[in-house]
């Protein structure tokens, strides 16, 4: 569960390192539980790039869109097993929907494929 706020690694190399989502763009509001928008693998934030690496393509302070990736809360699949990684992360993508970096660092969900995120999908060194 990814809310405004929010500090999250970049695993992808336009440079940027972490960011800080802004807003939760596709998100669920479940009754009962929080007021505000919360992403999960295969929503999209709205972010600000917090720290870069000099002469990268995503500069301190951009804003920024992502996609969900990984989150520290565990993702239930339909088989009843779930899915958590160590840290939150996003990919940067643009207003298409296409991938910002060339390369993808780490393991990515499965539910990315079903959210027709294929480029990142093909793109990751593993897919959980």
């Amino acid at each position: 569960m990814i809310q405004p706020y929010t500090m999250v690694d970049v695993a992808d190399n336009t440079g940027a390192k972490t960011a800080m989502v802004i807003q939760v763009l596709k998100g669920s509001t479940p009754r009962g539980r929080f007021l505000r928008k919360t992403a999960t693998v295969g929503d999209t934030v709205v972010a600000a790039v917090k720290k870069a690496i000099p002469g990268g393509e995503a500069k301190d302070g951009e804003v920024v869109r992502g996609v969900v990736v990984r989150t520290k809360h565990p993702l239930r699949r339909p088989d009843g097993s779930y899915v958590r990684f160590d840290r939150n992360a996003i990919v940067l993508i643009t207003v298409e929907g296409e991938p910002r970096g060339t390369r993808i660092f780490g393991a990515v969900a499965r539910e990315l494929r079903e959210r027709n995120y294929m480029k990142i999908v093909s793109l990751a060194s593993e897919v959980v």
